[in-house]
């Protein structure tokens, strides 16, 4: 959320913008800057070259919570904590750990320590390929396959679950997976088996992952739309993973603001990927059912904070929110309502020891 309220005015811009001529006959919105209980307002800010500043001005995210309540003084933190995000955020990628844990204590579970991490790690992608750079790499790359429509055609085609078969050598729960790991092997295996769609995880320190394992999988002759499995914070993310050539991206509700849900999908439509967007909880899925352009939800039975695993969650989920998912998405969702009541019509299965050798079967299955 920091890139939105860190450059400078949104509303300065889109009143700029509009003078030009360049929000086509939109008129410029009034500035809403207001104090309450003392608090000092600070201005909304957006980095003066979003591609969708225009987009932005015809939708709600203007006049989101979000941004009336960063004008009235609230932290990143308790704006994130307001819609029942645990996650803390140090935004402090200059800072030693040993600093950061003076001031916040020490993470609180395994999705806290990897985010933590995540922001050091952008930081530094930023420092090693600029934004620009990357923004332009993305725009360069070939066209992003049709994630979503792979699973919806195989779905319709076979009559059964889709796959999204993963690429995975490690997990801080259960340590390195396969020792033997060949990424492009696995990949072509899983594809050649009847994967619709694969999934890469490119998360270093926690999985053992990487960006370049995503590249050698793209350029290796697989066919099956990618989809990055990161620990996204920042857009920078999402245009690296397209240059590399990712086709769908992965968003985290227990992660991620309202606000950064609605700017990320926006970037996602400019680059024509898909975003699926991971769900645990019941309060999560309330807010992402809220959030327009929602294509695709996935129901994590697993805890990402603690990661226990609760096989009765997503049976629990779409019993209270089944009538509202099929609401919301008339064709998209409603394929989304038979994905996920059979836990999902996209089933993932990750790549370990056994699941490899028995993948045939499995995939089979």
């Amino acid at each position: 959320m920091e890139f939105l309220l860190a450059s400078r005015s949104i509303r300065a811009s889109f009143s700029a913008t509009a003078a030009a001529g360049g929000t086509r006959g939109c008129s410029p919105l009034p500035s809403r800057v207001a104090v309450l209980g003392g608090a000092r307002a600070r201005p909304l800010r957006c980095g003066p070259k979003d591609s969708v500043l225009e987009e932005l001005a015809r939708d709600d995210m203007l006049n989101a919570t979000e941004l009336v309540q960063w004008e009235n003084g609230m932290s990143i933190n308790d704006i994130a904590a307001s819609q029942g995000i645990r996650i803390r955020r140090h935004r402090r990628p200059t800072a030693t750990l040993k600093e950061i844990e003076e001031e916040l204590g020490a993470p609180r579970n395994i999705l806290e320590k990897i985010i933590w991490d995540k922001e050091f790690e952008v930081a530094e992608g930023h420092a090693k390929k600029p934004l620009k750079e990357v923004i332009e790499a993305a725009k360069e790359a070939p066209p992003a396959g049709d994630f979503f429509g792979a699973l919806a055609a195989a779905y319709k085609c076979n009559g059964v679950p889709a796959l999204i078969a993963e690429v995975k050598k490690a997990s801080p729960s259960r340590g390195v997976l396969r020792e033997n790991f060949n990424p492009v092997e696995i990949a072509q295996a899983y594809e050649k088996n009847g994967a619709a769609c694969l999934s890469i995880l490119t998360d270093e320190k926690h999985f053992q992952g990487s960006f370049e394992n995503l590249e050698k999988v793209r350029n290796s002759g697989v066919k099956c739309p990618l989809l990055c499995k990161e620990f996204v914070i920042d857009k920078w993310q999402i245009y690296y993973a397209r240059s590399k050539g990712a086709d769908a991206i992965l968003l985290i509700a227990a992660v991620l603001p309202d606000l950064d849900i609605k700017y990320f999908l926006r970037i996602c439509k400019e680059l024509g990927m898909t975003a699926l967007i991971e769900v645990h909880d019941e309060r999560e899925m309330e807010r992402v059912l809220k959030i327009n352009g929602v294509q695709l939800i996935g129901i994590n039975n697993r805890s990402l904070e603690t990661f226990v695993v609760d096989t009765s969650n997503t049976k629990m989920l779409l019993q209270k929110h089944g009538d509202s998912i099929r609401e919301k998405g008339i064709l998209v969702l409603q394929i989304m309502i038979r994905v996920i009541e059979s836990y999902w019509k996209a089933k993932l299965i990750s790549c370990s020891n056994e699941a490899y050798s028995e993948m045939r079967r499995r995939t089979e299955q």
